[in-house]
């Protein structure tokens, strides 16, 4: 399973922003949005399969702060820095109303974009998404609270520390490959550091601001949920779904929170179909 290479760059107001697409230039725009502490890796299946169709260009991006894209002392990588560069990118794209399936933080800043920056979609999907309160696990909240503490961990204690914690996010644990795909980005340098500032700078508040506005989404929208998601409940993605006006909520068994990786197909699947009705 190939990833989309990431050959192009966008400047944003939060650095450079890597980027790619897959499938036919001119076909159905569709923007796969990543979530924390992941990056543009988790859709590549997604991704392939959307663009083997033959209906859908599929646009790919690391949020700056995260996996190719830019990483820098004092970068802004909140959710609210994300929106607007995601609003700013749809932009620059020139995509007006284009196909937006987002996961976890993905969600939020998805969100975002489109209630407070004016981003319009023809569709937006969402994975497990990061959207109501409360969120954030007891371990998160502790690294976020003590961000300057564990950036100082020796290079290998801080490498356990991120694997333990991506493995968290499936259902049925990551092929061993895969795991080193998704921590390799948050080693060395400039990883490291950049690990723990997404954490610190993941407020609630950017959530709070927008929660009670989900019913103003005048859109198509789906809402999939991993059914063993052990980082947000299940139950959060129910009252998600209730929250967007007729929106579709689809349940996953054997899921995970990471569903690209636990349940590739069946998540392909359900995109599929509901891409198809509005496309």
């Amino acid at each position: 399973m190939s990833e989309v290479l990431l050959s192009e760059s966008f400047r944003s107001a939060s650095g450079a922003v890597r980027w790619g697409t897959a499938g036919e230039a001119g076909q159905e725009p569709v923007v796969l949005c990543h979530g924390t502490p992941f990056s543009s890796y988790v859709w590549r299946g997604i991704a392939q399969t959307l663009a083997d169709t033959g209906r859908y260009q599929v646009f790919v991006w690391d949020m700056p702060g995260y996996g190719e894209s830019d990483m820098h002392t004092g970068q802004d990588v909140s959710l609210a820095a994300q929106g607007r560069v995601l609003a700013d990118l749809l932009k620059w794209w020139g995509l007006g109303e284009p196909l937006v399936v987002a996961h976890d933080f993905g969600g939020a800043v998805a969100l975002r974009a489109h209630l407070l920056h004016g981003a319009r979609y023809r569709a937006l999907a969402l994975v497990d998404p990061v959207a109501l309160a409360p969120w954030g696990s007891p371990s998160f909240r502790l690294l976020g609270r003590h961000a300057d503490v564990f950036e100082q961990l020796p290079p290998a204690l801080h490498r356990a520390l991120v694997r333990e914690y991506v493995s968290s996010a499936s259902g049925p644990g990551l092929h061993p490959a895969v795991l080193d795909r998704l921590v390799q980005p948050w080693l060395g340098e400039h990883g490291q550091p950049a690990f723990y500032r997404q954490i610190a700078q993941a407020d609630q508040a950017h959530t709070d601001e927008i929660q009670d506005r989900y019913g103003e989404i005048g859109l198509p929208a789906l809402v999939c949920w991993g059914e063993d998601d052990r980082w947000i409940p299940l139950a959060k993605g129910r009252e998600l779904a209730d929250r967007i006006p007729g929106a579709r909520f689809v349940p996953i068994a054997g899921a995970g929170h990471l569903v690209q990786e636990d349940a590739p197909a069946e998540l392909a699947g359900a995109l599929l179909a509901f891409l198809g009705t509005v496309a």
